[in-house]
């Protein structure tokens, strides 16, 4: 009996969807900082805000490539 092997299409989107999830963790743990930080420093709310839209821009970016990097 031959061992399974996965199919290049299943480990795509497998890879796609750690991708994904990574991102999701990303940007939470994101809006946890900016949000424990803006609690503690409430004066400082438009420039946390701003370096976390950026932040999570980014991470954005770099999901859409992981994303179309592992589907090619």
């Amino acid at each position: 009996m031959e061992p399974q092997v996965m199919e290049p299409v299943s480990l795509a989107a497998i890879g796609a969807g750690l991708a994904v999830i990574g991102a999701g963790i990303g940007i939470g743990r994101i809006g946890d900082s900016a949000m424990e930080a803006i609690a503690r420093q409430p004066e400082a709310y438009s420039k946390i805000q701003l370096a976390m839209i950026i932040a999570a821009a980014l991470i954005e970016g770099a999901t859409l490539f992981a994303i179309v990097v592992a589907l090619l």
